[in-house]
């Protein structure tokens, strides 16, 4: 199974922010719309990715002066990104070698999407789960 199927399932539609946009803002838009992080965009160009660890860190760090400051002093860059034809499994394993919780889908250097690490776990789940049904109905039938 491929990235490019759990954005079939999913959509393509990605909540994304410019380089020169606010931190202030980017912290009311994902409180608002419960996420966890947002592709940072410079034109049609994945410059970065802006989560919720990069703000902790840099409050952390730098006090509350960041939320005045635009978010490409904030974000993470260059982004990690993957194409939507690699395996889930790669994937998972791209997270968990760079730490990171989100990946930008990126199809001839354009942004198609966005996938966490909870939709690669559900769709690996989903996928065991059908091959357990499917060898118990075969064991069930011989």
């Amino acid at each position: 199974m491929t990235i490019a199927t759990i954005l079939g399932g999913k959509g393509h539609a990605v909540i994304s922010v410019s380089t020169g946009t606010p931190v202030s803002d980017v912290v009311a838009l994902i409180a608002s719309k419960r996420i966890g992080a947002v592709p940072v965009m410079d034109g049609d160009t994945v410059a970065g990715i802006l989560s919720e660890r990069d703000i902790i860190y840099h409050l952390q760090s730098d006090g509350a002066a960041i939320l005045d400051w635009p978010v490409e002093k904030v974000m993470t860059a260059p982004a990690i990104t993957v194409a939507g034809d690699v395996r889930i499994l790669h994937a998972l394993s791209l997270m968990t070698k760079r730490r990171v919780r989100h990946l930008p889908v990126v199809d001839q250097g354009r942004l198609v999407g966005l996938v966490s690490i909870g939709d690669l776990v559900k769709a690996r789940i989903d996928r065991i789960e059908a091959e357990a049904n499917a060898m118990r109905d075969y064991i069930q039938g011989a």
